[in-house]
């Protein structure tokens, strides 16, 4: 039993917002997200292949090189969200309730609702800077070596053309097909 050679198409880009441009055109022309995958982190990647690399086109056909999925930007506003909005109900809500259960006044119920959403809101306000940290860190650093670096799973002639073409489109350099 044989396998089909499964084909990608890479690009690297030196401005995220061209990037984010093409993996925009890419998911309306028919592209699913799971098509779609990007170099993990520099410290990953330098632990997998056991050296550091110099320059992202290094990287642009080494199948070993790890990799991470694509998650639009709305899924990590949405987390931001989550992080701030969550801590804040379950802080509100629980002192709310133990001031209540203990027979405080409305009065008190409403000072300790809004103390503790406040710091539970706080607290989830540093985790979701966090996240967004970490996306443009990992941005700076693959920037600093020279672009950010996109595989876009292509099975087919058709989708490889019309890869290329949107690639190209968004200022993707060295847009080229290899076997993954």
């Amino acid at each position: 039993m044989g396998y089909a050679s499964v084909l990608e198409t890479v690009a690297v880009f030196h401005k995220p917002d061209n990037l984010q441009d093409a993996i925009d055109e890419l998911m309306r022309s028919g592209f699913d997200r799971a098509d779609l995958s990007f170099a993990a982190s520099e410290k990953s990647i330098e632990e997998k292949l056991g050296h550091r690399y110099r320059k992202i086109a290094e990287l642009e056909d080494n199948i070993a090189v790890p990799r991470s999925s694509y998650v639009a930007l709305e899924s990590v506003h949405e987390a931001e969200a989550a992080l701030v909005g969550i801590p804040f109900y379950i802080g509100a809500v629980a002192a709310a309730g133990l001031v209540l259960g203990y027979g405080g006044s409305l009065v008190a119920e409403i000072k300790g609702a809004v103390v503790a959403g406040t710091a539970g809101g706080l607290l989830g306000f540093f985790f979701a800077r966090h996240i967004g940290s970490l996306h443009r860190s990992r941005q700076r650093e693959q920037l600093g070596h020279g672009g950010l670096l996109l595989w876009v799973r292509t099975p087919d002639v058709p989708r490889i053309k019309r890869a290329v073409e949107i690639l190209v489109n968004h200022a993707g350099r060295d847009v080229h097909v290899h076997p993954a």
